[in-house]
């Protein structure tokens, strides 16, 4: 008998030590993010409807957070969490159809869901002022 055989190294898993970050992968984290911001932009909604069924006083504490500078941030960032995750999502449904795999066609659909999506919010809001005004 010779011993015992020398221990093989284990094969290494694919990390992010071995895989560049490309425009693709960024995407689905954001992706992600979207998706957990528009579950709090749900409970923003709540409020609204809770606050606007509860009488004038509620109503006019959620009215005072929302026309505040910090108030139309969260919404600005909702309305662009909610049109970024829906380009993302149309996205993703191209993808289940079998098209775009391409890298060039994923670079595309890419750059194309992110500025679509800060064209789309910027659009929303100026729609939105210019029909109600700035308060």
């Amino acid at each position: 008998m010779t011993g015992s055989p020398l221990p093989r190294p284990r094969p290494l898993s694919p990390h992010l030590q071995i895989y560049r970050p490309t425009l693709t992968m960024t995407l689905s984290i954001v992706h992600r993010i979207t998706g957990m911001g528009l579950y709090l932009g749900t409970l923003l909604i709540a409020w609204w409807l809770i606050a606007a069924s509860s009488g004038p006083n509620a109503y006019a504490a959620m009215e005072g957070f929302f026309t505040s500078i910090i108030g139309k941030l969260v919404l600005f960032g909702y309305t662009w969490s909610l049109i970024h995750h829906m380009f993302g999502g149309i996205r993703h449904l191209v993808w289940d159809l079998g098209y775009g795999f391409g890298a060039h066609q994923r670079e595309v659909w890419a750059r194309a869901s992110i500025l679509g999506s800060i064209f789309l919010t910027i659009l929303i809001w100026a729609v939105g002022i210019l029909a109600v005004g700035p308060r």
